[in-house]
Formats: structure tokens, C-alpha cells, sequence
């Protein structure tokens, strides 16, 4: 029970968080490596154009994933947030596209489909973006059944940042490996193996697919990044479960429409997480607390 509260408060501070990230030198997965040509084609860039700006105006921005199924990229739950911070049920931005497919983001190849809805986990950092036209030529990632274990290696990938503005997409797909620290009810800790001890998550990380690797090329989705201290470093980052939503996952997927859809023009904010003074001060002294003050939520928005 106690893991469970702390899972579930680590991840209320994740959707409470509202104060972007501010840019800062570091690379897409810090340390990481560019991923081979073609590979983990299941790796998903959502491009945000037009979202809502500080006094006004607008700002562009972005967030990885994994494509799941023809018509569906996991990613994080905090990517679609209202201006509150609060996660929502609906895109953000004026438009939001997914570029699966392909390791560089300015390359050829792949696909691009249109985000028109958005479907957020109820207890976890985690959501499911429709897509308005399927992805034909990407094989899917499986989210796995099976519970991630202490001392096992993931692989993970990401589109973080590159460059110190922050302003755009690293040049190449970034990926690096990681060893599981420990598994809590809803998120796993998650530290650097290769190519070195400190390679992390960076902002726009946010929604990567921490997945196994099996022989003959055989992958399975694990975690997405969710949070965790200023990057590069070493130690643990929080990512969330995605096994424990295997279920969730395949209902939704089921009861969308068939076919193409047309993007909505209307949408309405469905609050997940309501913060009464009764969770917030234990939610804070655990903000406080997890690696001395260090968290600080993976900004994909």
C-alpha cells in the first residue's frame, strides 16, 4: 500500500507540475548515440505548432512516443496539458502531428499523420494520441504483458533536445540503454548504462519508449519517460508502466471509429487529478524530498 501512494503521489506531482522546463545545453538523451538508419521505426515525433504562450501569443514545441497500433502513439500525459497544467483529454496546439518512421525528423521516408484526439490514463502519466489517418508502413510496438524487473536493460529512444535554445528536434533519432533500479505499482526508476553511466532522458524526452530487446530483433514497450532530475546525470529517472495498462490501452483502442477521422473542432478540458489541500502537502514534502529537490517533470509542452 505505501508504494502505491507514493507511485500515485510521484505522479501527481508530474500533472500538478506548470512551470516549463527552461532550455539548457544537452543532448537528446544525454550521452546517448544516434540511432542505426531505419531502426525503431516505432519511435514517434508529436510536433505541437501553436500552442498557448505566456501573455499571450503562441509557441511551438514537441514530444516522443511509440506507435502502438496503425492509428495510435503512447507518449506522456503531461504533452497535453491546459494552461493550468492540468492534463487533458484533447490536443493543446493548433495543429499536432505525429512523424513516425523515420530517425531523422527533416528526412525522407516514414509517414506524418495529424493527432485528432487525445485519451489520458486516469492514474498514470500516460496518453493515447489518435491518429487521423492510419500508419501503414510501421510495424507496431506490443506493449508487453509482463512486469519490468529489478536489474533487467532497457533500450530507450527519444527526440529530446540537441541544442542549448531548445528550439527544434535533434538532427537524428537518440537511444541508449538503461538498467531498471526498481519497480514501484505505476513507475519504475530507471538508471544510465550505455554508452555511459550518466546517459538520461532531456525535455521533449517526455512519452520515450523504454522497451525490451528479444532475439531476432523482437521488441516490447515497457515504460514511457515521465520524469526526473536535470539532465545529464546519473542515478534514477521516473518513467511510468505501461504493462498495467495493457488493458485500458485495448479498450480505448476498440471503441474509437473506424477508418479516417476527421480532426475535432470542438474541445472540452476533463480534469484527471483533483489536488485538495488534503494531497497537496504530501504531495509537496515528496517533491521536496525525491533526490533533494531535483525533479523536475520531462517538458514535452
Amino acid at each position: 500500500m505505501y508504494g502505491f501512494i507514493r507511485n500515485l503521489l510521484v505522479v501527481l506531482v508530474v500533472c500538478a507540475a506548470a512551470v516549463p522546463l527552461a532550455a539548457r545545453p544537452a543532448a537528446a538523451i544525454a550521452h546517448g548515440e544516434d540511432a542505426p538508419h531505419r531502426a525503431y521505426r516505432f519511435s514517434a515525433l508529436l510536433t505541437m505548432t501553436g500552442l498557448p504562450a505566456d501573455g499571450g501569443g503562441t509557441r511551438d514545441s514537441w514530444c516522443s512516443g511509440a506507435l502502438i497500433a496503425p492509428r495510435w502513439v503512447i507518449t506522456a500525459g503531461h504533452c497535453f496539458r491546459d494552461a493550468g497544467g492540468q492534463r487533458v483529454d484533447r490536443t493543446v496546439a493548433d495543429r499536432t502531428v505525429a512523424v513516425v518512421g523515420r530517425s531523422e525528423p527533416d528526412g525522407i521516408g516514414g509517414q506524418e499523420a495529424e493527432v485528432v484526439a487525445v485519451h489520458q490514463a486516469e492514474y498514470a502519466d500516460v496518453a493515447l494520441a489518435e491518429l487521423g489517418t492510419a500508419i501503414t508502413d510501421v510495424t507496431p510496438i506490443p506493449i508487453t504483458g509482463e512486469a519490468p524487473r529489478a536489474g533487467e536493460v532497457l533500450r530507450l529512444t527519444g527526440f529530446g533536445l540537441t541544442t542549448g535554445d531548445g528550439t527544434r528536434p535533434p538532427a537524428r533519432l537518440q537511444t541508449g540503454t538503461f538498467t531498471v533500479a526498481a519497480v514501484g505499482d505505476t513507475l519504475v526508476e530507471t538508471a544510465g548504462l550505455t554508452p555511459r553511466a550518466d546517459t538520461s532522458p532531456c525535455p521533449h524526452d517526455s512519452g520515450g519508449p523504454y522497451f525490451r530487446e528479444g532475439p531476432g530483433g523482437a521488441v516490447s514497450l515497457v515504460a514511457v519517460v515521465s520524469s526526473g532530475p536535470s539532465c545529464p546525470h546519473t542515478g534514477a529517472d521516473l518513467s511510468a508502466r505501461v504493462d498495467t495498462l495493457a488493458g485500458w490501452a485495448a479498450d480505448t483502442m476498440a471503441q474509437a471509429p473506424d477508418g479516417p477521422v476527421r480532426p475535432s473542432t470542438k474541445g472540452v478540458s476533463v480534469v484527471l487529478v483533483l489536488l485538495t489541500a488534503a494531497v497537496l502537502t504530501p504531495v509537496l514534502l515528496l517533491r521536496a524530498r525525491w533526490r533533494r529537490g531535483a525533479t523536475a517533470v520531462r517538458q514535452g509542452v
